[in-house]
């Protein structure tokens, strides 16, 4: 991590990754990048559906392969690059036959390295195969739900899954949020663990950073008026008072309370729940 010195009040507590030792490349590859409007918490009606979003600066979408739909064809990674969009690395892959696509990138990978996506590939970092075919234990990441849907689970800077058991055509993943899971052992994931571990270190040091990212401040509800949030209102600083427990500002209980839809298609998937916070 890179500190600074305390040359204004932000900079005294500032802590950042030192991309420099990183990534290889300053731009990413314009015949992969597009343009495109982000909603920034709106609907489509430009109603605010998630509170604390909006703002922050233009970005150019990277066309990430999630899928993986080219096989038994090596491939190998030519640099390593920022993505603004998410908190891992991405870099540019280039396979035998000449085509190039933006991955994601595991731990530990620099640009010469190389992996593919086989059935019956070796058990090593970035090598991509089916569930059914890693050992219990071993990391992974970019996984699928569903067989050849693409990679949705593990995505974020220094997130891994773990491989709990095998069991009767699925296999069992400990998720990054502590919950065990069944998944059809033909989905596909990678070994490793996703790039950028210290992502989760940093220190902005001032507000206007998070701005940038498009974070918009949070208020405390017990700041605010009754008109505006459950806890609002009254003389000074006070507790929540007689009601159940934490409330959002719409009146629904937070913290704590389980929100899975009752009825949600994987609920019979579930080996065990992720632990709240009470």
């Amino acid at each position: 991590m890179k500190k600074y010195n305390p040359t204004s009040p932000s900079k005294r507590s500032e802590q950042s990754i030192e991309y420099r030792k990183v990534l290889t490349a300053s731009k990413p590859l314009k015949s992969l990048t597009k343009g495109g409007k982000r909603n920034v918490g709106r609907n489509n009606q430009g109603r605010i559906t998630t509170p604390h979003k909006g703002g922050g600066h233009k970005r150019a979408l990277r066309d990430i392969d999630f899928l993986y739909n080219k096989k038994d064809i090596v491939a190998k990674i030519t640099s390593v690059e920022y993505d603004p969009n998410r908190t891992g690395f991405v870099g540019i892959e280039v396979y035998a036959d000449g085509e190039k696509r933006y991955v994601l990138l595991p731990k530990g990978v620099t640009v010469g390295a190389t992996f593919i996506v086989s059935e019956k590939a070796p058990i090593e970092v970035a090598n991509r195969l089916a569930l059914k075919h890693i050992p219990v234990g071993v990391f992974v990441y970019n996984v699928e739900i569903k067989p050849g849907a693409g990679a949705k689970l593990a995505r974020s800077a220094g997130v891994f899954a773990q491989v709990a058991a095998q069991d009767n055509g699925y296999t069992n993943l400990k998720m990054p949020s502590g919950e065990v899971r069944k998944i059809i052992d033909e989905s596909y994931a990678c070994i490793g663990e996703v790039s950028n571990d210290e992502n989760k270190l940093r220190n902005f040091g001032k507000a206007g950073r998070s701005r940038w990212l498009g974070i918009r401040p949070t208020v405390r509800g017990t700041a605010m008026n009754p008109v505006d949030h459950p806890h609002g209102g009254g003389e000074g600083v006070q507790g929540i008072g007689l009601r159940r427990g934490p409330k959002t500002r719409h009146g629904k209980q937070a913290y704590g309370v389980r929100t899975r839809t009752p009825k949600k298609y994987s609920n019979d998937l579930i080996v065990s729940r992720r632990k709240t916070k009470r």
